[in-house]
């Protein structure tokens, strides 16, 4: 059956492995040894929020679980997506990823795994330049995002930053789907 689907065309997406999520603090250490970058303690998982009671119990079940140990709360932005926002004090990125590892593992095991989008891990500069380390959820992939002012973006720090993660993150090869989160929390 196999072979048939990829003769009509019909082909399914990657499976997203949100463990590769624990890898971001690695990452983190690099990007603050390279070009001098630190997490900012806030990170965010975006999702299109269905309606209904089912959806409204999970994300309940989400912010009591996840708040329990950090700051998180919701927003929703201008294109319709509603955020999950965790901000967490530790020094490093480990107890953020593993709230964010939790908010997008219980959406998923809830039934709620299609409606996600992306994570972010939020980044700073001493020059005060910001940085989001974006997780594709239907990818499996990381790419970087450097909002600047208005709507525009550095794309020579967004490649020089896929240059210094190397190995450390599976980067989204096709530059194209390095999609603008503007307004992201912690941008």
């Amino acid at each position: 059956m196999g072979w048939l689907k990829s003769v009509l065309g019909s082909s399914e997406p990657a499976k997203p492995n949100l463990d590769q999520l624990f890898s971001l603090p690695s990452a983190v250490i690099s990007l603050s040894a390279t070009l001098g970058f630190v997490p900012t303690g806030t990170g965010s998982v975006a999702f299109r929020a269905p309606e209904g009671k089912a959806f409204a119990d999970v994300e309940q079940e989400v912010l009591q679980l996840v708040g329990a140990d950090t700051k998180v709360s919701t927003q929703s932005d201008e294109y319709g997506f509603t955020w999950v926002v965790v901000e967490d004090d530790s020094v490093d990125a480990a107890g953020l990823v593993t709230a964010l590892h939790a908010v997008n593992s219980s959406l998923a095991d809830g039934g709620f795994g299609s409606v996600l989008l992306c994570s972010l891990v939020a980044m700073r500069d001493p020059n005060g330049r910001k940085l989001g380390l974006v997780y594709l959820f239907k990818r499996g992939t990381f790419y970087p995002f450097a909002p600047l002012t208005g709507q525009t973006r550095d794309t020579i720090l967004e490649l020089q930053v896929r240059d210094a993660l190397g190995s450390d993150l599976p980067v989204e090869p096709d530059l194209s789907r390095w999609f603008a989160v503007w307004g992201a929390p912690g941008l």
